[in-house]
């Protein structure tokens, strides 16, 4: 009888290996079937990208929704949209106190119209101010311009906005990477970029906050500077939510540790964006750079946003670097297939 049950013990975790085997392999398939026909059925930016749940996205000027290959092209290829400089304090507040958002909506809805998301760009930066505010000289009412511009400017788009780069640019270029000299740094010191992180959080509570920077993909006094700010944000409760890397780069200038950089930003708990991404150059080298600036992201789990800094070299501002996926013909280029290729990898 004990030898019986000692053979019927020893049968039962097989039986039940028979039988679940099956059924983990059925799971283990689907899974496998689902993921190999979401690659191949990718055939645009975006459904690449929506495979590891990211976001494909471009800059837009509203002048050139009038443009049908332009638009044919945004509408197929992107799910997220920045405005090129519609949102820019000069556009949308060129006299104190008077908004105008005409251009603005434009692409909001353009946005929504196609189910993109939209990146807020850019609430305060020392660029493109008007006059008004660049004259300035009294700390309590540059104060006061800051928070009224961000309270009716991100109040404005509350929830329709996904993300905001509320402080572009803050840091020079020098080896000391210094706070820019600005008329905010100047009349409000350091204090300016929290300022304006928890003016943004208070107009609008769901959008995430990003601060946005060039010349910080890899690691370097300018990107360590950054770091610190935004290390010391989250130990203090500034609501900062992602890092902007604008990676305008040039073929075989793509910095080598560029994913260990972007991952020592994501271990301070926030998310990581390439917000205007653009590789000078052609061929083979631009289509190289491309898949490693790409492949960084995607190595990194809180990569989520790849936005092109535009759709075509038509119309780049780097035009004659040729920097964009889409040549001015809107022909997709051999860049175009080497980021569909890593995309699709994940």
């Amino acid at each position: 009888m004990r030898k019986s049950l000692e053979t019927v013990l020893a049968i039962v975790p097989v039986v039940a290996a028979l039988v679940v085997a099956p059924n983990a392999a059925a799971s283990t398939t689907a899974s496998t079937t689902a993921s190999t026909t979401a690659s191949s059925t990718a055939r645009t930016l975006k459904d690449a990208a929506s495979i590891s749940g990211r976001l494909f996205g471009a800059a837009v000027g509203a002048n050139l929704l009038g443009d049908l290959d332009y638009v044919t092209t945004l509408n197929r290829e992107f799910n997220q949209l920045t405005p090129d400089n519609e949102m820019k304090w000069d556009f949308i507040e060129p006299n104190r106190g008077v908004f105008n958002y005409t251009a603005a909506d434009r692409l909001v809805s353009h946005a929504e119209s196609q189910g993109m998301t939209v990146r807020g760009h850019a609430l305060v930066w020392h660029s493109q101010l008007p006059a008004w505010v660049q004259h300035m000289n009294s700390p309590s009412q540059l104060l006061t311009a800051v928070r009224n511009h961000i309270s009716n400017v991100a109040g404005h788009f509350s929830g329709r906005v996904a993300y905001w780069n509320v402080a572009n640019e803050a840091f020079d270029d020098t080896s000391r990477a210094a706070r820019r000299s600005s008329v905010f740094q100047r009349l409000l010191g350091d204090a300016w970029i929290e300022e304006a992180f928890r003016a943004t959080r208070a107009a609008d509570p769901t959008a995430k906050l990003c601060y946005s920077d060039y010349f910080i993909e890899g690691q370097n006094p300018k990107s360590d500077a950054v770091y610190a700010m935004v290390k010391d944000f989250k130990s203090r409760g500034v609501p900062i939510d992602c890092v902007g890397f604008q990676a305008h780069l040039t073929s075989g200038g793509v910095p080598a540790d560029m994913r260990a950089n972007l991952q020592r930003f994501a271990d301070l708990d926030v998310d990581v964006h390439l917000t205007e991404l653009d590789i000078a150059g052609s061929g083979a080298a631009q289509a190289d750079s491309y898949a490693q600036v790409v492949r960084a992201c995607v190595e990194v789990s809180r990569c989520t946003v790849i936005t092109s800094s535009g759709v075509t070299d038509k119309f780049s501002w780097r035009v004659s670097q040729t920097p964009l996926l889409f040549d001015r013909y809107y022909n997709k280029k051999l860049a175009y297939d080497s980021v569909l290729s890593v995309l699709i990898e994940g």
